[in-house]
């Protein structure tokens, strides 16, 4: 049985995808289970703002760490997208005047 053409080009690209989502959700967990929870005494011992770092980081920081995986996984879909031709593509359709 052949391959589809461009089969190749699906599978290098789930695989880039996939990836890109193994590594975000690699530092997704070292942030919150990492430094919320297991490494959270060590952080204590610092003072962030007013705050014991451990705590601070397991209320805030990691959120914030949240919010800029996200803004960094649509960043580099977009060019993996471009890289392998498959984004979206902008239409003037439903635009007022």
């Amino acid at each position: 049985m052949s391959e589809k053409p461009g089969t190749q080009s699906v599978q290098a690209y789930w695989k880039a995808n996939l990836r890109l989502v193994g590594f975000c959700l690699a530092i997704w967990f070292v942030v919150s289970y990492g430094f919320g929870i297991l490494l959270v005494e060590q952080m204590n011992q610092i003072e962030f703002f007013g705050f014991k770092l451990g705590f601070w980081f397991a209320q805030q920081g990691s959120i914030y760490v949240f919010l800029i995986l996200i803004v960094f996984y649509a960043w580099r879909m977009n060019a993996l997208d471009r890289r392998f031709g498959v984004e979206e593509k902008q239409s003037d359709e439903g635009r007022g005047p």
